[in-house]
């Protein structure tokens, strides 16, 4: 498994959800952020803004499908055919193994399923 983390315009978000749930992908934790990349902010007339709003997803994949979602967040997140500075990042971690709280069950990095005792 791989947690890919993206960070998005906010104007672009609803297009990048949209377009991994119809691509089967609906399971996503989204947080609104701030920070600034290589740009440092931009400049408005006399004005700079050193933090620029940016949305932050989270989605956890098998390995196999991680081509198949990067594509599809930066087709979906891009600003017009070429994109433009500003348009976001994503990041690639492992995922050693989750364990979903209700059921109590651990899934591995290689998708096997396990009761775990409280």
């Amino acid at each position: 498994m791989i947690m890919i983390r993206a960070i998005v315009r906010p104007e672009r978000v609803n297009h990048v959800l949209e377009s991994l749930m119809a691509a089967g992908f609906p399971a996503i934790t989204r947080f609104s952020v701030v920070g600034r990349g290589k740009q440092r902010g931009i400049k408005i007339g006399e004005v700079t803004y050193d933090e620029i709003i940016k949305e932050l997803l989270f989605t956890v994949v098998k390995e196999s499908d991680r081509e198949y979602v990067v594509k599809t967040i930066i087709k979906a997140a891009r600003s017009g055919e070429k994109g433009a500075f500003g348009d976001g990042k994503i990041f690639i971690t492992p995922v050693e193994e989750s364990y979903t709280i209700s059921s109590g069950i651990r899934q591995n990095a290689a998708g096997e399923l396990e009761e775990v005792p409280v």
